[in-house]
């Protein structure tokens, strides 16, 4: 499948299996040059996007979801192809990707507004009104490829359930999940001008970005990009999510195999490309020993490899070179004291999922996003240390802690610094109705669909004057 600019296009991309190597299809490429034709197609798509009502904006994104659901495996093995997650996440985020459009659609319904009670307030005794929730216009939408189906999914649903067109610009790694959603979503009605889909590079994005006429930037990705982003956008909203390094403390009254269990799972999920994935465990140290025994041991029993095979827990990273990076970065901190517990042997993009412990905290595996198969696993003393542990870092999306002790969870709830808190579950954990977005330099803005359609509209107000209508003799006869 090529996408629908390609009278922009001055190549194709070719998409290659993460695994194999081998290509899996190619999409025609735009350039930094495409860019007013590009803006000037938005701008027909943002004028029939408002113009579309409610209930027809809900109808598109519940067929679409409903096209999704019925070709669940279709989609759940290009995501495999093209991303290298494996099978059973794959089919994961397809269903999640169907609860996205669902929520989207409700809100659509919904969220239209609210009456304001003028008269609630001194000197406003006869007026009445309300505000609507109106389209911004033109959402610039720029996607990763760690999900590339239902993240794409969290900033079409919510745009076009408030009335937005939107310049999608996916991963040029991965966009082939993200062209078949926009199929879905023509195949159930959506007027084509509403999305313009444009692949390619940095400067591509930095054109778009820069447009006046795109009046949101939303965006997944990294921090550099991010911050590149914000120089470059001028005055138009932001909402990025910019990646975290999440802490998950372990305290001495949690039930063990339960923490063992949920961590590893939290810590390899999609190879560890994951912006909420357990990077930092830390453990109560009179029990350091036994949770990383079984940690390790439970790590160790993971099977990587061909993520297209039901029997695979951790498939390839995206590219050779982003495993040589992660394995380039443990080697680093190694050498300034690390030690491997398992893992750290490669195979092509495989990257077999490791464990450190004694990790100097000035290297980049532990005071950076690894974005890799890779954790690392620290003792402390005190409730306290561990606070400080956690929040350490300059960014941070979730964590976790596992404890018995309701009033301990509550407590580490109030103090640790993330945009989410998960008590007896692993950092790893995201329900698509809820806020989702960083602490400090983790984020601007939230996604979650209610909350990224608030973003995407903008409130207006309708105030009447009751008595000066009938002031001016307007009134009923």
């Amino acid at each position: 499948m090529v996408n629908s600019i390609s009278p922009f296009a001055v190549a194709d991309i070719t998409v290659r299996s993460p695994f194999s190597g081998l290509p899996i299809g190619a999409v025609a490429q735009a350039s930094a040059a495409d860019r007013d034709g590009l803006i000037e197609r938005a701008l027909r798509g943002a004028a029939v996007a408002r113009e579309l009502p409610r209930h027809r904006r809900a109808e598109i994104l519940e067929s679409a979801a409903e096209r999704v659901k019925a070709d669940l495996d279709r989609f759940a093995r290009r995501i495999t192809e093209e991303a290298g997650k494996t099978i059973r996440q794959a089919r994961k985020e397809v269903r999640r990707c169907v609860n996205t459009l669902k929520l989207s659609a409700e809100e659509a319904r919904r969220n239209a507004g609210e009456v304001i009670p003028f008269d609630a307030y001194a000197g406003s005794d006869t007026r009445m009104g309300w505000f609507s929730r109106e389209p911004l216009g033109i959402i610039l939408a720029i996607t990763p490829f760690n999900d590339p189906l239902n993240l794409v999914a969290h900033k079409l649903g919510p745009a076009i359930a408030g009335g937005n067109a939107v310049l999608l610009k996916p991963s040029e790694l991965a966009p082939l999940s993200a062209l078949s959603l926009v199929q879905a979503l023509l195949d159930s009605g959506l007027p084509e001008e509403v999305i313009t889909t444009a692949v390619g590079g940095a400067d591509l994005g930095a054109a778009l970005v820069a447009a006046r006429e795109v009046r949101m930037v939303s965006f997944t990705g990294g921090f550099r990009t991010g911050e590149a982003i914000a120089r470059g956008a001028g005055l138009k909203k932001l909402a990025m999510d910019l990646g975290g390094n999440a802490p998950v403390i372990v305290m001495a009254d949690a039930n063990l195999d339960h923490a063992v269990e949920a961590s590893v799972s939290g810590a390899f999920w999609a190879a560890g490309q994951n912006c909420i994935g357990t990077q930092r465990i830390l453990v109560e140290r009179t029990i350091y020993d036994a949770f990383r025994d079984r940690f390790v041991a439970r790590t160790a029993r993971l099977v990587a490899g061909d993520p297209s095979l039901d029997s695979t827990d951790v498939g390839p990273m995206i590219t050779e070179a982003a495993a040589i990076r992660a394995q380039t970065a443990v080697d680093a901190a190694v050498a300034m004291g690390a030690r491997v517990l398992t893992g750290h042997h490669r195979e092509g993009a495989v990257y077999a999922p490791m464990v450190l412990e004694n990790v100097p905290h000035h290297a980049a595996i532990w005071c950076e996003e690894a974005f890799a198969p890779v954790v690392t696993l620290e003792p402390f003393d005190s409730f306290e240390a561990a606070i400080e542990l956690a929040n350490a870092i300059d960014f941070s999306l979730h964590a976790g802690i596992f404890t018995s002790n309701l009033d301990l969870a509550v407590e580490a709830a109030r103090r640790i610094e993330a945009g989410g808190v998960m008590v007896n579950d692993s950092s790893d954990y995201r329900f698509d109705a809820m806020p989702f977005g960083g602490f400090k330099y983790g984020s601007l803005g939230r996604e979650g669909v209610r909350f990224a359609y608030e973003e995407m509209t903008q409130p207006k107000v309708v105030c009447i004057d009751r008595a000066g209508t009938a002031r001016h003799g307007r009134g009923p006869a």
